[in-house]
Order: C-alpha cells, then sequence, then structure tokens
C-alpha cells in the first residue's frame, strides 16, 4: 500500500490595510528608519485597527480566501489547528471562534501555542491525522495580532512586529510530495528571554502587573538572536543532511520573518543564494505565527510541482525547528 502524505493544495493570507512605517514610528518612540533597517532589515508593518477586532478576524479572512479558492466548502473540513500567541481571550480558543466565523460546522479544532515555530509544529500535528488516515481535509492557521502585545514606548520590541494571517489546506496524497520530513525542538530554559511576564496563572492580571507594563512582550535581544542564528540555521542544515539534500536540490528557503540578519545566517549555513530565499520582512515584519503563510502565499505563482521547500523557525520558548515540504501543484 502506497504511503500517505500530506500536501499543501492551497495557501491563502491576509493582512490588516493599515500601515504602520519606521517613519510615523520616529513620531511615537525615538528611533530612526536608518536604526531600524540595518538591525532588522524592516521597513513597515501592517496593524488591525478597529473596536472589537481581534486574531479571529484575520484568521477568518484568510480562511474565507483558502475556501473560495480551493473550492472547498466549509462543512468539508474536518480539523482546524490555529497557532497563535495572541488569541482572542484566553478560552475558548480562536481556532473555535474563526470555526464559526467562516461555517465550519463538522469539524473540531485547537489552537497550538509555539510562538514563532507555532505554524510549524501546527502542520507537523496536522501532517500526523492526515497521514494516519484520519482526516482528509485540514487547515492549519497561522495569525497574530502582535500590536496588541506590543509596547509602542519600547524601541526594541515596537519596531519587530506586525499583524497578520495565512491559512494552508492540507489534504492526503499517495504521490511523492507533500510534508516529506520535519525535525521539531523546544529548550523551555529559553522562557527566561523571550516571554510575557503576567496574565497566566503565576502572575494574574492585576493594577500592578499592568502599571509594570507586564502584559507586553518582554525579549532580551542579544541572547535571542545568538539562540535564533544558531539554532534556525543548525536545524535547516540538519534537515538537508538528513535527506541528502544540496543547496542545488532546493528551489527555496522559507525562514520565520523575524530579521533579517538571522535570515541571511541562516541562507549562508545552508549555502542557498539570495534568490533561493523568500524575505518579505521589509513590508510585513515579523507576525509571528503569519510569517510563513504570508511568504508561501506570495510566492505561491513562482513555485511548481515538485520543488523541495525547506521551512525554518525560531520562537519564544524557546522553540525551534524545519520541515520539508515538496510542492505539490
Amino acid at each position: 500500500m502506497a504511503k500517505i502524505r500530506a500536501k499543501i493544495s492551497g495557501i491563502h493570507a491576509w493582512v490588516p490595510p493599515y500601515i504602520l512605517t519606521n517613519k510615523e514610528l520616529e513620531s511615537m518612540v525615538e528611533t530612526s528608519d536608518e536604526w531600524i533597517v540595518s538591525r532588522t532589515g524592516i521597513h513597515e508593518r501592517h496593524i488591525l485597527k478597529g473596536e472589537g477586532l481581534g486574531t479571529s478576524d484575520m484568521g477568518a479572512e484568510a480562511v474565507r480566501g483558502l475556501l473560495k479558492k480551493t473550492g472547498t466548502k466549509p462543512e468539508e473540513i474536518e480539523l482546524m489547528i490555529c497557532a497563535t500567541v495572541t488569541p482572542d481571550m484566553l478560552f475558548p480558543a480562536t481556532a473555535n471562534i474563526i470555526s464559526d466565523k467562516v461555517g465550519i460546522k463538522n469539524a473540531f479544532s485547537f489552537d497550538i501555542n509555539a510562538a514563532c515555530s507555532g505554524l510549524l509544529y501546527s502542520l507537523v500535528t496536522a501532517s500526523k491525522f492526515i497521514e494516519s488516515g484520519t482526516y482528509k481535509k485540514v487547515i492549519v492557521v497561522g495569525a497574530d495580532k502582535m500590536s496588541s502585545i506590543t509596547d509602542y514606548t519600547n524601541r526594541e520590541t515596537c519596531v519587530l512586529f506586525g499583524d497578520a494571517a495565512g491559512a494552508i489546506l492540507l489534504e492526503p496524497t499517495t504521490e511523492e510530495v507533500g510534508i516529506m520530513d520535519s525535525i521539531l525542538q523546544t529548550d523551555g530554559s529559553g522562557r527566561v528571554h523571550l516571554h510575557m511576564k503576567a496574565g497566566g496563572s503565576v502572575k494574574p492580571s492585576s493594577h500592578e502587573t499592568i502599571d509594570a507594563k507586564e502584559h507586553f512582550i518582554y525579549q532580551e535581544g542579544q541572547p535571542v538572536f545568538k539562540f535564533a542564528v544558531t539554532k534556525m540555521a543548525d536545524v535547516a542544515a540538519e534537515i538537508m543532511e538528513r535527506n541528502k539534500l544540496s543547496s542545488h536540490d532546493i528551489a527555496y528557503l522559507v525562514p520565520h520573518q523575524a530579521n533579517l540578519r538571522i535570515i541571511e545566517a541562516t541562507a549562508r549555513r545552508m549555502g542557498v543564494e539570495k534568490e533561493q530565499v523568500m524575505i518579505n520582512i521589509e513590508r510585513y515584519g515579523n507576525t509571528t505565527s503569519g510569517t510563513i503563510p504570508l511568504c508561501l502565499w506570495e510566492w505561491e505563482n513562482k513555485l511548481k510541482k515538485g520543488d523541495n521547500i525547506i521551512i525554518a523557525a525560531f520562537g519564544g520558548g524557546f522553540t525551534w525547528g524545519s520541515i520539508w515540504v515538496k510542492w505539490a501543484y
């Protein structure tokens, strides 16, 4: 019996219309366009504006577009997984809310929180449901409203993040395409360098935690940068080596868009040329779980069936990983 794999059969993304430029940030915090670009590669980012709008609204836009694009009916979807660190609320899961908003009634759904590696963790999890024969149509959403947890008085972090959502349809195939291999890893000791201090069970919300700005992203830039450069590059190289793939075999590297210098270091470690790397950080910033589907969506028309793609990410936790995908259409 032929091996069943999970193939990507559709991709769609959505970004809010409002664009926050480096020039506007100069009027909000002590920074400059030159400082931001030289350290991050970011020129602008999209921000979700509007009363009562959250991560599920962006996710629903991406899913609606995906369903329309692929000719899929909401009732055909059997499972939805949403990767996010900015859920609409602590419970219910944002995946549940997205399902309700787009009319998906015959699926079970849940969230995965692995920070910037969440999309990878979700794709691999979803692929196992398909490989086992349990489900035939699964949607993975990567969505984050990072502006909701960003302190716009902190020049170190406010320049980095944007809001976006992407949705990926996975289906079974017996062809030599789809998710071929994956490596996912965690080092929980890294949590001290990148986290949100309050709002959980250890430190519930209070006037004190709000006054201390402990519901925003806390990041120690240097250790996070050092870990990210090493781990993201190493895991991308590892998945190539164990599958006997050379840089000439790779059509594209799809790196998490956290920092241009981290992306360039990963590409060098893999030996791939700049033309083989999907980079759009300059227009979107770091949208956490949204970065990888945003890249795939923008490059979709350039991809050909059978193309070897290496996806790599690093996130708070620390979490990191890589996936080898053979494009299916």
